[in-house]
């Protein structure tokens, strides 16, 4: 494997994230969900509109991991008002951290947690926080691996079915 880059995304990264972000999050759950609502939920969630729109966001915040001239993962952070649930203006939350299966165990996903907890510092924020669903055990294990704990949970709907995302944070010292 080469070395690993994590640079900034732009507008014109779209159509990247589009593709990185459809592949990671059908390698991730196609196998425990139904087509149909895994093809639902990429259609509408990867849409050009929904992503551009989350691009220009100044609240938001995307990075791609890249391995030469290839992604390998990305990560999407919000603060203020683009926050998924209301937090206070402390915390920064980590909405996506995905990383092409290929490269599970290679610490792709560590680099792009470590660009959060960058930008967290940098801004100043008291805490990290997000949701897991309760189900994705190699993604409640990495969390808990770098400190986060438990502190609520939401219902997500995925499609026409209810999951359980368990919301975690860090507190930064």
């Amino acid at each position: 494997m080469q070395q690993i880059t994590i640079n900034s995304a732009t507008i014109n990264d779209l159509a990247t994230l589009q593709q990185i972000g459809k592949q990671t999050f059908f390698e991730t759950f196609a196998p425990h969900n139904t087509e149909e609502n895994m093809q639902k939920y990429l259609e509408k969630s990867f849409s050009e509109e929904k992503i551009s729109a989350e691009l220009r966001n100044p609240d938001s915040f995307f990075f791609i991991a890249w391995e030469e001239n290839t992604p390998v993962g990305y990560l999407k952070l919000n603060t203020g008002k683009a926050q998924t649930e209301k937090q206070d203006e402390t915390a920064l939350e980590i909405e996506r951290i995905y990383v092409k299966s290929e490269y599970h165990g290679k610490k792709v996903g560590q680099l792009l947690y470590e660009k959060a907890l960058e930008i967290a510092r940098l801004q100043q924020r008291a805490y990290i926080w997000l949701g897991v669903w309760e189900d994705n055990h190699r993604a409640v294990n990495f969390y808990t691996k770098n400190g986060f704990v438990p502190f609520d949970k939401h219902i997500f709907m995925f499609g026409e079915e209810e999951q359980t995302d368990i919301m975690m944070k860090k507190t930064l010292a």
